[in-house]
């Protein structure tokens, strides 16, 4: 077999688990042996994390880590769909584990309980191929899209408030935006937390859904990305709009590159 191409021998099992995706002339049973290869970092099991990794690991994805120092709460049950009441009180990125892997036991579940930080960001970028970030407060946005850009990684960036959520992917290279050239000041992009605004709660489950989509595409380079544009969805208008993203050349992050 080339070296170029992945390893194409399935179990049983694994072509009935898979078997809706290798009909897919798109994917195929190459498309399912790259995603079985693959790594994705998720940045927080929280309402937009938990349908990624949902997603993700029925999908197949070989490696999949989640990064969160949190713990279950009450409140979070509403809209975070990988917890049930018994969880309450317990680590969200062990819980998480235990979920995803009796949803799918064939691929790795990595915990990583632990708070983001910029010192530890660098080793956990590192070891994955992609990540998909649904923190909640923008100095994490900020230090998590920084590494990605710096270290070359594909990073797919969803945020909610309320009944509205937006999504991009950032694919750091010459002539393409990174997230500050789409919020550029930290200053000006305050937010208040969902438990201050309030979140509609399946609203978390449509733009992480989306995630997970477009994670998935990359990962298989599928379709059109959202690189350069960014996707806005309000559900009381029942409503998508996109807009184009231009990169910024005073970007503070990727604007000496070009």
């Amino acid at each position: 077999m080339s070296p170029d191409l992945p390893d194409l021998t399935f179990t049983d099992d694994a072509l009935s688990r898979y078997s809706r995706h290798i009909l897919l002339p798109e994917i195929g049973a190459l498309g399912q042996a790259r995603l079985r290869d693959s790594s994705v970092l998720i940045i927080g099991a929280g309402g937009l994390g938990s349908p990624v990794g949902l997603y993700l690991a029925a999908a197949g994805v070989g490696r999949i880590g989640i990064v969160d120092d949190d713990h279950v709460e009450l409140s979070n049950l509403q809209r975070q769909i990988l917890f049930e009441t018994g969880d309450v009180g317990q680590g969200k990125a062990d819980r998480a584990v235990s979920r995803l892997s009796a949803l799918n036991p064939e691929i790795e579940i990595v915990p990583h309980p632990e708070r983001v930080t910029e010192e530890n960001l660098p080793d956990l970028v590192r070891a994955y191929d992609l990540v998909c970030d649904g923190s909640d407060n923008f100095p994490t946005r900020y230090a998590v899209a920084d590494c990605c850009w710096a270290l070359g990684k594909t990073l797919v960036s969803g945020a909610v408030q309320r009944f509205d959520g937006t999504l991009s992917t950032f694919v750091p290279g010459r002539g393409r935006p990174c997230y500050r050239c789409l919020m550029p000041d930290a200053e000006q992009s305050e937010a208040l937390s969902c438990g201050q605004a309030g979140i509609f709660g399946a609203v978390t489950g449509v733009i992480g859904s989306l995630m997970a989509i477009e994670a998935l595409k990359e990962l298989l380079s599928l379709g059109q990305g959202l690189s350069g544009r960014v996707l806005v969805w309000s559900a009381l208008n029942a409503s998508f709009r996109s807009f184009d993203l231009p990169p910024d050349p005073e970007c503070a992050c990727c604007g000496g590159e070009r």
